[in-house]
């Protein structure tokens, strides 16, 4: 009971995930719904019915049994091919006559009546192809021709006006049958793709993927031109959590612990934040915080440094890109560059923060553009352990070891932190003899 409690969590936070999707495929069987109710409207009936003679005293004793074979009989013959045949050139529309024994239901709602139901697109084609089969059967059974003799028979009530449900009540119970079926094919969508997905979605699963802490999550903006960077880099403004998520960051990555490491020996604070070319969201993590440092203050310049995929950045570059002559350009209190050597570290910058994009698939974090830290941003649910496993490789190689991992995009639902615990260290610790007076710490 438990694991499938587990499994219907699992399933209803996966629909919630692609809440985008399912609603959209809803909207498309409200939108469905509708036009099949309105391009194909309901079918209305309209009836007419046929007195017949008293029959006969032995025909009556028969019938005292519970049946009656005299009306049974005429219901035969009312919905015989011959009387068919011969109301087929007063129906409307004009039809065959298989289409004409589909439309008409001959019935006998009282002993010695004979009822002849007519479906019809519109009132005045219903009525007319219950008066045809009715009155062609009066005219058959009145005859020679009849089968069983002649049988007195006359109209006991003309076509009735056809009915059937409103225009209104079948677009809504059509458009209502389109939403859940596309809630169910939304849902079932959602589950493949869900499942089939090992994206990485909440902050635990991220950092534990290659044993790195998460420092800090945000939401991040998503610009599609130019235009929106400028602005984004010009009016960036968290909220009071998140910037203090991020202040507490800034302070990690530009304390005292970088002046040392893999630096670049100016002894300067500076930072390298790494993201996927196939997480474009992540992209923006080093712009906002570059933003955000330059809003409090503090001298920054943001580096767009040496990228394996170009068209991520295009926009950004566009943004950040100098006017002929010119190394850099000011954007409000945040100084931009595009370099594609070594950070030139500028003496009027406090801050430096290079962002770079690598394939996900093959990986190649740039030798050139090297800072004192480098973190790897990335959204939830954009990315594989694998591939953040071979991104940190990638640094490693290069001497370039990921120190914390900033996610962009959170989901609502991850309660998690991402920090990696330190193992406990007991209160009380014997050493043993030969290594007396020699202490021992792990760090991460």
């Amino acid at each position: 009971m438990s694991q499938q409690a587990l499994d219907l969590r699992g399933s209803v936070q996966i629909v919630r995930r692609h809440k985008i999707l399912v609603g959209f495929v809803m909207t498309l069987g409200i939108l469905g719904g509708a036009a099949f109710a309105v391009l194909e409207p309901p079918m209305l009936t309209s009836t007419a019915l046929v007195a017949l003679a008293e029959p006969s005293a032995a025909q009556s004793a028969a019938a005292t049994s519970g049946i009656d074979p005299y009306t049974s009989t005429e219901e035969v013959i009312a919905g015989s091919y011959q009387v068919l045949l011969d109301a087929l050139p007063d129906v409307r529309p004009a039809m065959s006559l298989e289409q004409l024994r589909h439309n008409v239901q001959v019935g006998s709602p009282a002993a010695d009546i004979i009822s002849f139901s007519a479906k019809g697109k519109n009132t005045t084609d219903a009525e007319a192809t219950a008066s045809a089969v009715a009155l062609s059967y009066i005219a058959y059974v009145s005859s020679a021709k009849s089968p069983v003799g002649h049988v007195s028979a006359q109209l006991l009530s003309s076509a009735t006006v056809a009915t059937g449900p409103s225009p209104t009540e079948r677009i809504v119970i059509f458009a209502l049958l389109g939403a859940l079926a596309g809630a169910l094919i939304g849902a079932v969508a959602a589950l493949a793709i869900g499942r089939n997905r090992n994206r990485l979605r909440g902050r635990d699963e991220i950092a534990n993927s290659i044993g790195v802490p998460v420092l800090t999550s945000f939401p991040v903006a998503h610009p599609a031109n130019a235009a929106g960077w400028t602005k984004l880099l010009e009016d960036y403004r968290p909220g009071a959590v998140h910037a203090f998520g991020m202040r507490q960051v800034l302070q990690q990555l530009g304390g005292p612990s970088l002046n040392g490491g893999n630096g670049n020996g100016h002894g300067m604070p500076s930072f390298t934040v790494l993201s996927l070319s196939s997480d474009p969201g992540a992209f923006a993590i080093g712009p906002q915080l570059a933003a955000f440092a330059a809003a409090q203050g503090i001298p920054t310049i943001l580096v767009i440094g040496p990228q394996q995929d170009v068209k991520v950045t295009a926009t950004l570059r566009a943004a950040c890109a100098a006017p002929p002559g010119a190394s850099s350009k000011e954007l409000g209190r945040l100084r931009v560059a595009v370099l594609d050597g070594d950070v030139d570290m500028q003496p009027d910058a406090t801050l430096t923060v290079v962002v770079a994009v690598v394939d996900p698939q093959n990986p190649q974090v740039p030798d050139t553009a090297r800072t004192a830290a480098t973190v790897l941003g990335v959204s939830a649910g954009a990315a594989t352990g694998e591939q953040l496993a071979r991104v940190a490789m990638s640094a490693a190689l290069r001497g370039r070891d990921i120190t914390g991992i900033l996610v962009a995009d959170p989901e609502p639902t991850d309660h998690t932190s991402g920090r990696i615990p330190q193992l406990p260290t007991p209160a009380h610790r014997r050493m043993p003899t030969r290594l007396k007076g020699l202490t021992t710490e792990i760090k991460r």
